[in-house]
């Protein structure tokens, strides 16, 4: 598998880091989670399947847990030894924390000058809301997205996804791949400083265009991505469920209306965003007003138009294209897990869904590195 050899030390907790590092797992890493002595908060969150949590069976599959108490001298001591055979170490703390630590970016580069050291915080290491607590929502209000996330009332809503903390998460990975890849060639690792609230900032290239062009916030109910367009769209049924037009490039505008009956309104509909796709969207929504739900995919079938009914997750879980991708895998014992998403020809990886119990490897990791060390 492509991360077969490189050995990360994974000291964050809940989700950004835990994600991260569970696509090094499921392909070939070995992922050494340090956890608190009371253990990674997602144990303990949510759903259980079996004796685990269906979060941390997400977070938690595939790797190795430890326990260390890092205000114990002794058990300070034994992580840095450790971090002297690892490729990659992550952290989350607040920042300074690792510092006050002892287990900050200075000390463990220079206890190992080829570690790849990620930190990932709320807002950076620097500047004015750096120590500023946060989690995902807080730090997507500040970075505009709630803003720009409204209900059918125009109110902000809840964005139901973690946009920062996955973003964050996946910007992470990029860059300790990057600082791996280079590494090669230095001998050298680096030290990244990844932010939520700058990944979520840098995801909004196509959403920028009246904040840089016009210098002024968007109106959100006149723009494309967000409801201006009759052809990007929510609209209800007549079951009380709803269906998505998600294209509007004039050939779907085309196909649809005069499918509909409705040529006349074609001009409207493929012109920019905004009032003038009132007419468009009014007829529309009228329209899908008169079937179900699943009447209208059904209606849909075979016409070249970006079409799709809006699913339960429960529901979106179940589609046959799901399992031909593989994204549901239920193992051995009957659990669930999400399936891996980055999809190799030649070294696909593999979805381990051992789940450790909590510090269920300190020994034998300790052992190891302390064998590792002595050659």
């Amino acid at each position: 598998m492509k991360l077969q050899g490189i050995r990360v030390l994974d000291l964050s907790l809940f989700l950004p880091g835990p994600y991260l590092t569970t696509l090094m797992a499921d392909h070939g890493a070995e992922v050494i989670k340090l956890e608190p002595p009371t253990g990674e908060p997602a144990r303990r969150i949510g759903q259980r399947a079996g004796d685990h949590s269906v979060w941390f069976r997400n977070i938690g599959r595939g790797k190795k847990s430890i326990v260390l108490d890092l205000k114990q001298p002794a058990e300070l001591a034994a992580l840095n030894d450790l971090a002297k055979t690892c490729d990659v170490m992550l952290e989350a703390f607040r920042p300074g924390v690792a510092d006050r630590l002892g287990i900050g970016a200075a000390a463990m580069t220079a206890l190992n000058p080829r570690l790849v050291y990620c930190s990932i915080s709320a807002f950076g290491q620097d500047g004015p809301d750096a120590r500023r607590p946060a989690h995902d929502l807080a730090v997507e209000a500040l970075a505009g997205t709630i803003s720009v996330n409204l209900g059918q009332d125009g109110r902000p809503t809840h964005p139901n996804v973690p946009v920062a903390d996955v973003t964050a998460s996946l910007l992470a990975l990029s860059g300790i791949l990057m600082a791996l890849l280079r590494r090669e060639s230095t001998g050298r690792g680096d030290v990244i400083d990844m932010a939520m609230f700058d990944a979520t900032l840098s995801w909004l290239p196509n959403a920028t265009g009246a904040v840089f062009g016009e210098g002024r916030a968007p109106v959100v109910k006149h723009e494309r991505q967000w409801g201006g367009g009759a052809f990007y769209n929510i609209y209800p049924t007549s079951d009380d469920r709803w269906v998505v037009l998600g294209g509007a490039e004039h050939k779907f505008v085309e196909t649809l209306l005069h499918a509909l009956g409705r040529p006349d309104l074609i001009a409207g509909a493929s012109g920019p965003p905004g009032p003038g796709h009132d007419a468009a969207r009014d007829f529309l929504r009228a329209t899908f007003a008169t079937r179900t739900r699943d009447e209208w995919e059904a209606w849909f079938e075979g016409r070249d138009v970006c079409f799709a009914p809006v699913l339960d997750l429960h529901e979106a879980f179940q589609r046959p294209h799901v399992a031909a991708r593989q994204m549901l895998v239920r193992d051995a014992e009957g659990h669930l897990h999400i399936g891996l998403p980055i999809k190799f020809r030649d070294e696909p990886g593999t979805l381990n869904p051992a789940v450790p119990e909590l510090g269920e490897h300190t020994a034998s990791v300790l052992a190891e590195a302390r064998r590792l060390l002595a050659r």
